[in-house]
């Protein structure tokens, strides 16, 4: 990564979340079991996540107990991707992956949507009438307002994880406790379904990444991009108009743009955005050009295939 003035980082890769076809699938596949780490226990909707943007592979999975966590096992060699949220379409952005997407300086290869489906999940011998007690995740938990709302006798306390909180109910032995999860988590842990589908709205879906380090890229696919930057503008009039500008004068699409607060700055902040575009394409390359002259600073974490519609409604 560096500064404006200099050569920015460019990362340009290509995960397709579909199964890989051909030669090259048969001997990835043929190859040693693919680590991948995420955040939170199997069950986790990271785990789905995982199974959905490495279709095909052969996995063993590395639950991590925090993200920094998963991005730390990433970088010291532990694991050959790690998979992390990157934004809820109800809960917005998971700002703390993004400030550790600049900190650990790990390559987006890939992303993915998942459909967040939240069930009542308890004991064997568990009834809902018997409930007391909910444990989830706090986003979870938030997501269900209206089911709690309707049954005032089930308290919610936070849990540091989906799937963690079905494996905290079934290493227990009150029945009178449950969890919010999915039914992969479930099924994991021999735990039951008490209610199905409790979140309040079901076009919930959350964006995943597919992480990893430059040299264990996979091959660039052909077909189109999307890119991820992260930039900083110096504070003055104008300054981010100039920046967004690089990209609308050339009829670029700007999907995604997010502020984060910029460290020994207060009240400055950098900015990441997502475009439908490769800096391999010339008009991107010039955008890209015409960025750098106007920030202070300017990186390219990713470029890597944008997950499909058909993608989403298959996780759906």
């Amino acid at each position: 990564m560096s500064a404006a003035g200099g050569p920015y980082n460019q990362v340009c890769s290509g995960v397709d979340p579909a199964p890989m076809a051909g030669r090259a699938s048969a001997q990835l596949i043929r190859m040693a079991k693919v680590r991948v780490a995420f955040q939170g226990a199997r069950g986790a909707f990271s785990e789905r996540a995982c199974r959905q943007v490495l279709a095909g592979r052969d996995l063993h999975f590395v639950p991590c107990e925090e993200f920094f966590e998963a991005f730390e096992t990433l970088r010291e060699g532990r694991v050959d991707y790690t998979v992390i949220p990157i934004e809820n379409t109800l809960h917005g952005s998971v700002h703390e992956n993004y400030d550790h997407l600049l900190h650990f300086k790990p390559a987006i290869l890939a992303e993915t949507q998942v459909r967040i489906v939240h069930n009542l999940i308890g004991r064997p011998e568990a009834t809902l009438e018997g409930i007391e007690r909910a444990i989830s995740h706090p986003v979870a938990l938030t997501q269900c307002l209206d089911f709690f709302r309707r049954n005032p006798g089930i308290r919610v306390e936070s849990h540091y994880d989906t799937g963690g909180s079905v494996k905290t109910v079934m290493e227990g032995s009150d029945s009178a406790q449950a969890a919010v999860a999915s039914s992969v988590a479930a099924r994991y842990y021999g735990a039951k379904i008490l209610e199905p589908s409790i979140e309040d709205d079901r076009e919930n879906y959350t964006r995943f990444f597919l992480l990893g380090r430059e040299e264990t890229s996979p091959s660039a696919r052909a077909g189109p991009h999307k890119t991820s930057l992260v930039f900083v503008t110096t504070n003055v009039p104008g300054a981010l108009f100039k920046c967004m500008s690089a990209f609308a004068l050339r009829d670029i699409n700007l999907t995604k743009i997010e502020s984060r607060p910029l460290k020994g700055r207060p009240f400055e902040y950098r900015f990441y955005v997502d475009i439908l575009a490769s800096p391999d394409e010339a008009n991107c390359a010039n955008a890209m050009r015409h960025l750098e002259e106007v920030t202070e600073f300017l990186a390219v974490l990713g470029c890597y295939r944008p997950a499909s519609g058909a993608e989403r409604e298959q996780a759906a």
